[in-house]
Formats: C-alpha cells, sequence, structure tokens
C-alpha cells in the first residue's frame, strides 16, 4: 500500500488524523485543500465564493487527479468525492479510507461551516449535504472507519487496525 487517502464531511477529523497517521507510518502528509489554495493561491472560500460551488469542484477535481505522491497519507476536502477523475486517481495510487461520523456530532463541531470552505449549494442545509454525501463516500471506500464514540488516538488506532499496519 502507497498512500493512505482521507475522506469523509468536514469535521470528522482528517487532517488531524492524517497528520498523526503520517506520524505514525513514517510517510508524508499531504492536505488536498492547502494544494488547491496553493495552486489556485486563493483560500477555499475565496475560490468558492468566486467560481460557486460547481467551479470549486472542477478546481478540486483537477488538482486532486492529478496528485502525485508516495509514501503519503492525504487528507481529502469533503467534496472530492464529486470529482470522478480525482477518486479514480486516488483510489489508483492508494487506499480510500472513509471516517464515518454520526450527523450529530458533525453538527456539533461545524458551528461556523462557510469558513471552512465547504461546498453548500443554494439553500443546502448540513443535513442535506450530509445525506448526499455519506452514498458517496460509502461507493469509494476501500475501507470504512466508523469514529462514533472515538477520538483521535482511537480513530488512528481503527483505521491501522483496519489496514492491518502494525
Amino acid at each position: 500500500m502507497d498512500n493512505i487517502v482521507l475522506i469523509g464531511m468536514p469535521g470528522v477529523g482528517k487532517s488531524t488524523v492524517g497528520v498523526i497517521l503520517a506520524k505514525i507510518l513514517g510517510y508524508e502528509f499531504v492536505d488536498a485543500d492547502l494544494v488547491i489554495q496553493k495552486e489556485e493561491g486563493k483560500l477555499l472560500k475565496d475560490i468558492i465564493a468566486e467560481k460557486g460551488a460547481d467551479g470549486f469542484i472542477e478546481v478540486e477535481n483537477r488538482v486532486n487527479s492529478r496528485l502525485d505522491v508516495q509514501h503519503s497519507v492525504i487528507a481529502t476536502g469533503g467534496s472530492v468525492i464529486y470529482g470522478k477523475e480525482a477518486m479514480a486517481h486516488l483510489k489508483e495510487i492508494g487506499t480510500v479510507v472513509y471516517l464515518k461520523q454520526s450527523y450529530r456530532t458533525l453538527n456539533r463541531r461545524l458551528h461556523n461551516i462557510k469558513n471552512r470552505g465547504v461546498v453548500l449549494k443554494e439553500g443546502q442545509t448540513l443535513r442535506d449535504l450530509y445525506n448526499e454525501r455519506v452514498a458517496l463516500y460509502e461507493a469509494y471506500a476501500d475501507v470504512t472507519v466508523d469514529q462514533y464514540g472515538l477520538n483521535i488516538e482511537q480513530t488512528v488506532e481503527a483505521i491501522c487496525d483496519a489496514l492491518h499496519i502494525q
């Protein structure tokens, strides 16, 4: 297994878990959202404001479908699953791990969803987004780790167990 690709809703802890997992494995850590910001020279929320949800998804799809990394833990943005080319590429270069979390927990964690650069269509609620994305996360996942009731360390442990990493 060359790369580990973390997918899931905003607020599940992909970046936090990813950094710790990378340290444990001696891997690099890649935050796909930061790669997008660097390539575009703008914050995610500004790209979304400028190009709209669909325009941002095109940018995200383009950047993620060209990621060229080895021995890395990749934390993706929550909307990565809307990019077919990106997901095909990520599945090719790594094992896709879906970090699953309950809606209630995410709703509690995500106070200011707009400032996080979360892609919401006009009139869409967090509940709508959750319902829309869960099926996509499940479809793309090679492995699903249910984080419900787990802290960060336990989540990292659960990923290692699921991937049979000592």
